[in-house]
């Protein structure tokens, strides 16, 4: 599961940018077709989050989808998943966007 991983690895950039502040929320976006799931990220965050600056903060996750542009009829369309089929019918699809996980903002308490 490399959802602990890359939870460490976020919390880490929070804290390090916020050492003495108390974390409320940590609002992340984590795209469709990112290959992380949402799911074993909050478990993650709950568990390796204690004792650190986001102990006890809420994780509010965003799912973009991603845009799948059909090379056979030209229409673009949400890819929810990497394999993605045109309404068409055509496998014929490239795929963009809804790739990244990215830390939208973090809210912080007046506690320190």
């Amino acid at each position: 599961m490399h959802e602990l991983a890359v939870t460490e690895s976020l919390i880490e950039a929070i804290c390090s940018q916020m050492p003495e502040s108390r974390v409320a929320v940590v609002h992340l976006e984590i795209g469709k077709l990112s290959g992380v799931m949402p799911d074993a990220v909050r478990i993650c965050f709950a568990s390796a989050g204690e004792g650190t600056c986001v102990a006890g903060a809420r994780l509010d996750i965003t799912e973009p989808d991603g845009v799948g542009d059909c090379g056979s009829c030209g229409t673009s369309f949400a890819a929810r998943g990497p394999l993605a089929v045109c309404p068409c019918g055509s496998a014929d699809v490239t795929l963009s966007g809804g790739t990244d996980l990215t830390i939208k903002a973090v809210e912080v308490t007046g506690d320190a």
